[in-house]
């Protein structure tokens, strides 16, 4: 599956009946108390990521939450 991710084009191995947003976000690394997901200009929250289907061509947007001081 392709997607774009922060602008750039991303492969993925997940089938379409299986391509959760969780697990994407879990195959690409990512932590998710530490994210912010917006999937074609929408923000999904974080209850929703395992319902979620992803979809070829689909636009993901992540930030990451960083603290300090």
């Amino acid at each position: 599956m392709k997607i774009k991710v922060n602008g750039e084009e991303k492969k993925i191995k997940l089938d379409q009946d299986n391509a959760l947003l969780s697990k994407a976000l879990n195959l690409m690394g990512y932590k998710p108390n530490t994210i912010v997901v917006e999937l074609n200009n929408l923000i999904i929250n974080s209850i929703n990521w395992e319902k979620v289907k992803l979809k070829d061509g689909d636009n993901l947007e992540i930030v990451s939450i960083v603290g300090g001081g």
